[in-house]
């Protein structure tokens, strides 16, 4: 059979997965040819060319498909140094007798190695125009993949062995290039590395490759090595705040079985404390020291002393102003004290906090304080709240238990404004359970909180609130998206809503909300004033279709209410399309929605996942 070998013997974890490209000595010689050529033409006419004008050219690549077009049109010499004003006659003739071997050596990488090179040279206007015409002939296809594995994954954990299997992305039919290869036996080893199995290798790996038949015989050899269990942690770059702070938020246990996922918990559980900046985790592979192997944990600091501010927009709010102060070493044992504020067209917010550093298990207490205004729908709420809390935050799920103090004034278009409080003992969980924390295309988000106030205990009247929002993402194919909305809420009493505070009622409207209907426009209408009720629910479907990976198209439907008797409720439904685009700091939507019930049109912008 003709055609190469690409083979991996054993190497270290860093060289593992095999050649670099195809027939790979022989371009490598190609390569080093060249540019000795190249480099000896421009010494050899150094002279010459100085005294004569500098030659220019340009360059047209025909071939496809466009994936090979641009791969030409970047890495061809020819088009590479056409840009360049030095290039003498006797470096462009090199540079054309040269290009019909490029050609053949860079569509090899993706599977076509029987290409026809047409190089076409003309002079117009003294330019000259080269085309390079590329007819790729048939691009190889994969017609066997082997992967075995040997070492204790065999009987130890299987479940490894076919997650590693089920990474390698190529298959039988599927086109082979020498990039998709590559990925897909790194991808594969990877996976077997990901749990146990750290110094895992590829043992052997090869793709034979016949040119005569357009056929590639992949197979792939890995070697799994003992288990690998964690140990203590080597924390090094603490300077201002204790060491114990690392320990504490540490969720390993020595003796874990090794596993990324864990790794990574310790990092977020590390870089959501205020205390560092970065965080960098090494774990030692060293196959002969598989057990307990230290978790070299290497911080860097936060000053004492930090300032953040921001600007920003949404249609829902308006343009917006925040900034935060925060010192981290208060009465030096690194309390930190933080003061945030937001002022935005709808609401007005101001918070200051004391916070004690993360104790066992990571858990924080603090207290707080915070006053808001909100002026929207002609109503108009003060709330007061203060407290202490509890919380935990881990990769996952966060915890947190409060007992709160509210106090609101609301003030409405008729009747005298009305002044609630209480005090809440209350709990929040919420569970992040994504394939992509930043662009979902899987899994689910879910937030529940539960609260409870008594009468006469700073409390104006007895009641029980509960509060669950989620969404659900289906992936439809590769392309398509369907996300799923829902959320539903109700304050519990055996009286009106006038004694419990306006804050901790509801009402719904808005881009996260019901689209086509202003922000908070749904709930109790008295006289024009859109006032907070008992209970609420919301409900959303949308179909999302992606054209490219970042950007995307989307069809919704909304539904919801917001009301104090829920047998005198009434649905607003609104419906829309919308654009989508996974800018660099997160999901960027665009919508345009229309209010069946109110018979209105209303734009929406929103950056990043209301949760």
């Amino acid at each position: 059979m003709a055609g190469c070998a690409i083979e991996k013997p054993h190497g270290r974890r860093s060289e593992a997965g095999g050649g670099r490209g195809v027939c790979t000595p022989m371009r490598r010689w190609l390569r080093a040819w060249l540019a000795l050529g190249v480099l000896l033409l421009m010494l050899a006419n150094g002279p010459a060319y100085a005294a004569r004008p500098a030659a220019s050219y340009k360059v047209d690549v025909e071939a496809s498909p466009r994936s090979l077009r641009k791969l030409l049109e970047e890495h061809l010499d020819i088009a590479r140094f056409a840009k360049r004003p030095d290039i003498s006659d006797d470096q462009f003739e090199f540079l054309i007798t040269a290009t019909p071997q490029q050609v053949r050596d860079l569509a090899a990488t993706q599977g076509y190695f029987t290409p026809i090179v047409r190089t076409d040279v003309r002079t117009v206007e003294n330019t000259k125009h080269v085309t390079v015409s590329v007819d790729p002939g048939p691009q190889t296809l994969i017609t066997s993949v082997s992967l075995s594995f040997r070492g204790p994954v065999l009987t130890e954990d299987p479940a490894q062995e076919n997650a590693a299997r089920f990474a390698f992305s190529l298959h039988e039919g599927d086109a082979f290039s020498q990039a998709a290869w590559d990925d897909a036996k790194n991808a594969s080893l990877k996976a077997l590395q990901a749990r146990r199995y750290l110094g895992a290798k590829i043992y052997h790996a090869e793709a034979r490759v016949d040119p005569r038949t357009h056929e590639a015989k992949l197979s792939v050899a890995y070697e799994s090595g003992p288990t690998f269990t964690m140990g203590k942690l080597d924390v090094s770059g603490t300077r201002r705040y204790p060491e114990e702070i690392v320990h504490n938020v540490n969720p390993i246990s020595v003796g874990d079985v090794y596993d990324v996922q864990r790794i990574t918990e310790l990092q977020r559980q590390l870089q959501n404390t205020p205390y560092y900046a970065s965080v960098a985790i090494d774990v030692n592979s060293d196959p002969e020291k598989p057990v307990e192997t230290p978790l070299h944990v290497k911080v860097s600091e936060y000053p004492y002393n930090s300032i953040r501010g921001g600007v920003g927009y949404s249609t829902d709010n308006g343009a917006l102003v925040q900034g935060a102060y925060s010192y981290l070493n208060t009465f030096g044992k690194a309390w930190p004290f933080t003061i945030d504020g937001r002022v935005d067209q709808v609401q007005q917010y101001g918070q200051i906090q004391l916070a004690m550093p993360p104790g066992r298990r990571g858990w924080t207490n603090s207290v707080l304080a915070s006053y808001t205004t909100t002026d929207v729908s002609d109503t108009r709420i003060y709330s007061i709240r203060g407290g202490v809390q509890r919380t935990r935050t881990s990769q996952f799920i966060d915890y947190t238990y409060a007992i709160l103090f509210y106090q609101d004034r609301l003030d409405q278009n008729v009747g005298e404004p009305t002044t609630s409080r209480a005090l809440v003992p209350s709990w929040s969980w919420t569970r992040r359970n994504t394939d992509d924390p930043l662009f979902p295309r899987k899994g689910n988000l879910i937030h529940v909180e539960a609260g409870f106030a008594v009468k006469g205990v700073l409390t104006d009247q007895t009641f029980i609130r509960g509060y669950a929002r989620g969404q659900q993402y289906l992936p439809i194919g590769k392309q398509d998206l369907m996300v799923f909305r829902a959320e539903l809420g109700g304050v519990f009493t055996s009286g009106s809503s006038s004694g419990i505070p306006a804050s901790l009622l509801f009402r719904a409207g808005g881009s996260n909300s019901v689209r086509g209907y202003s922000y908070q426009s749904i709930g109790n209408n008295v006289q024009g004033s859109v006032l907070p009720t008992k209970y609420l629910v919301t409900a959303s479907a949308e179909y999302q279709h992606w054209f490219t990976h970042d950007w995307g198209a989307a069809a919704f439907f909304d539904v919801g209410t917001a009301t104090d008797t829920w047998g005198e409720k009434t649905f607003y439904p609104g419906a829309g399309v919308g654009a989508r685009w996974r800018s660099p700091v997160g999901p960027v939507n665009v919508d345009l929605a229309y209010g069946i019930r109110n018979r209105s049109v209303r734009p929406y912008l929103t950056l990043g996942i209301a949760f």
